[in-house]
């Protein structure tokens, strides 16, 4: 008990550190903000720690299957800490800074052609938009698509090496997967196949779609991220970070469903075998 309120403790200062990176790193405009991000932290690790305290499963899916949850908060802290650096650049050009700003640049040079996800992120900004302001959103826009890819290999290696979930304990569906409910009808295996298609299909297709639906909430609320570093931020890592999550997730459930499938194959074995011996 002891060890698991310890390791949920780290666990909520971890995602506390991860939250404030971009308060940290870049300057507040106004101190609401600051305020606005500290209460959202401190509710997220609250609820992190209220999650990983508990016996009980809540919302946090792949709990007791790591690495799943520790690669992706690897993945949102490297996200917001090179796109804090890009926006701080002005500020700061420092070794780290320009080699930062010089591999995103490329990167959106590379990705940035008609109707890419690099391309339709402009539409986060202002037509008025200053050529400064919209070179800064494409690096950005590429920065945070290496790491979303860097995180999408390093978490589908790391399932084939180590066999993910893994292979010599059981797989709890009830506390990793809280949200899936195995009796609801129909073939689990089925079930988990089409729930890991439809979270690929909306991992590929969010990068276009969500700037487009951003689009729309920007001009109804008047926001504008570009006077807003941290915002900029927060947006593209959004926009990096959802479909990176959902590919994990098809890539995991696909999985789980084929280690079930496995199992009935070695359990129909064993009985065949078994039958085999008794008529010997």
């Amino acid at each position: 008990m002891i060890a698991q309120l310890a390791n949920a403790v780290v666990r909520a200062i971890l995602v506390l550190i991860v939250i404030c990176t971009p308060s940290l790193l870049l300057p507040a405009r106004s101190p609401d903000s600051a305020t606005v991000v500290m209460l959202v932290a401190l509710f997220a690790a609250a609820f992190t720690f209220s999650e990983y305290a508990s016996r009980y499963p809540g919302l946090i899916e792949f709990r007791d299957a790591p690495p799943f949850n520790r690669v992706r908060v690897i993945g949102v802290f490297a996200t917001l800490f090179l796109l804090s650096l890009v926006a701080g650049a002005p500020d700061a050009p420092q070794t780290l800074t320009l080699i930062v700003n010089a591999t995103g640049l490329v990167l959106a040079h590379a990705l940035d052609f008609s109707y890419s996800p690099i391309w339709l992120l402009q539409v986060f900004l202002p037509e008025n938009a200053s050529r400064t302001d919209l070179t800064m959103l494409r690096t950005m826009g590429g920065l945070s698509f290496l790491v979303g890819l860097i995180t999408i290999a390093v978490f589908a290696i790391l399932m084939r090496l180590k066999s993910w979930p893994s292979r010599n304990s059981s797989f709890n569906v009830w506390v990793n997967l809280p949200t899936f409910d195995p009796t609801a009808g129909g073939d689990v295996v089925a079930r988990l196949t089409r729930d890991s298609r439809v979270n690929l299909i909306l991992g590929f297709t969010l990068p276009f779609l969500m700037p487009v639906l951003a689009s729309y909430g920007i001009e109804n609320l008047d926001v504008s991220i570009a006077g807003s570093p941290q915002l900029m931020v927060w947006m593209v890592t959004l926009w990096s970070f959802l479909p990176v999550s959902l590919l994990m997730r098809g890539l995991a459930m696909g999985r789980i469903a084929h280690m079930i499938t496995e199992r009935r194959k070695q359990v129909v074995r064993d009985l065949a075998e078994q039958g085999a011996l008794a008529a010997a």
